[in-house]
């Protein structure tokens, strides 16, 4: 079986976790999260991150730090995995779902519209037509590829909105130009969300990390993520805190994958550019562009499935692969169609739909050869030719 995406420890790993088990040093203290916390601020060149549990926890204590109460409203995308809007109703907030554009990340154009036609400004704060505060917008850089992050914060200026970066799938990719020219996703909002799940370009196997536009904010938000200690010797606590720290079992780990990060980024776009040549001109799926005046890390490799050509269903195909020894992946179910939250607001969902019943996620490991991407690409455009021949004799 080629893997979809898999970690790749071919590095340090092994030795730092266990210098940190020598050490005794396990849990939330430990000198592998504050060398983590380095290597990451100077990769970002951003004066200070804090590493944390996850991605879900950092986008939590983002919107923490944002002041997002009971009833206020968050603008969230309605094509992404569902941790990057849970934290909102963590908060007892609400989802405002706005669609994608064509690079799958949000639309900035529609959620001008939604501030424009379903809201007004009232005292510095946008107010929508039922009487909630707007308070944020948390934009995805879905699959690594960057939201067109200078329309967003001129929107979020325009109506004092706090952008939160969900970058938990786009460590490395950056603006090649324009005002934002060098800088990286995650550091141009108010506040960067990061992950280092097992999938992600580069693991601790669970761990996330929160950076913010200044330093006193991601001191704050340090503080917060370990339980708002005040004095630790004789517990006294001034705030709500979490128990959000990363480990320095899982520092350690990704302390050694911040050595491979640029070569993994160089591979992850080194196998994109081989499976473009290797789907160029196919009739029946596209690889999907990033967006064309950033860097990306391409983390991961989307096919565009063409509906009018190719009838099969999701399941069908993802199951005829499996056969084939490929693992592939669906992209997400809408969230605002999700159980918990068809109640909220969803305004113009268009492209979100048609990209959730076509858009394939191919195997994209940084690890994977030459020889198993011709194999992929081979054994997808066969399927998809048969797949298409059976539609066009059952139409006959």
């Amino acid at each position: 079986m080629i893997p979809l995406s898999i970690p790749n420890f071919e590095g340090n790993e092994q030795k730092y976790v266990n210098l940190a088990l020598k050490q005794g040093w396990v849990s939330t203290g430990g000198a592998y999260i504050t060398e983590l916390e380095k290597k990451l601020a100077h990769f970002l060149n951003i004066p200070k991150i804090a590493a944390c549990q996850s991605g879900t926890s950092a986008i939590h204590l983002s919107l923490v730090e944002c002041g997002v109460v009971p009833g206020d409203m968050v603008i969230v995308p309605p094509l992404t995995f569902i941790a990057a809007v849970n934290p909102v109703r963590y908060q007892f907030a609400e989802p405002v779902f706005i669609d994608c554009d064509d690079s799958l990340c949000l639309d900035p154009i529609k959620v001008h519209q939604f501030c424009e036609e379903e809201c007004k400004m009232e005292n510095g704060a946008l107010i929508h037509k039922s009487g909630k505060i707007v308070k944020a917008i948390i934009v995805v850089h879905v699959f690594g590829n960057m939201a067109d992050m200078e329309s967003i914060m001129e929107i979020a200026h325009k109506y004092n909105l706090k952008v939160i970066e969900d970058a938990t799938e786009a460590l490395g990719t950056k603006y090649k130009e324009g005002i934002f020219k060098d800088k990286y996703a995650g550091t141009i909002g108010n506040f960067g969300c990061y992950s280092f799940n097992g999938n992600k370009i580069i693991t601790t196997g669970g761990g996330g990390a929160i950076t913010a536009n200044s330093e006193e904010i991601v001191s704050h938000l340090q503080y917060l993520s370990t339980q708002a200690k005040d004095d630790s010797h004789y517990y006294v606590h001034n705030e709500i805190g979490y128990n959000y720290r990363m480990t320095n079992l899982q520092a350690a780990l990704g302390v050694a994958q911040m050595e491979l990060l640029e070569e993994f980024i160089k591979r992850k776009q080194k196998n994109y550019i081989e499976y473009q040549k290797l789907f160029e001109g196919f009739e029946l799926a596209e690889l999907m562009p990033f967006r064309a005046n950033t860097c990306s890390n391409h983390w991961f490799y989307s096919l565009k499935i063409n509906r009018s050509k190719i009838k099969a269903s999701m399941k069908d195909i993802i199951t005829a692969l499996e056969k084939k020894d490929i693992q592939t992946r669906a992209i997400w179910g809408l969230i605002n169609e999700q159980k918990p939250y068809q109640r909220f607001t969803a305004y113009k969902i268009e492209k979100a739909k048609i990209f959730s019943d076509s858009i394939l996620n191919i195997p994209c490991s940084t690890n994977i050869t030459n020889d198993e991407i011709i194999e992929v690409a081979t054994k997808i455009k066969s399927l998809f030719l048969k797949l298409y021949k059976t539609t066009l004799t059952s139409t006959l």
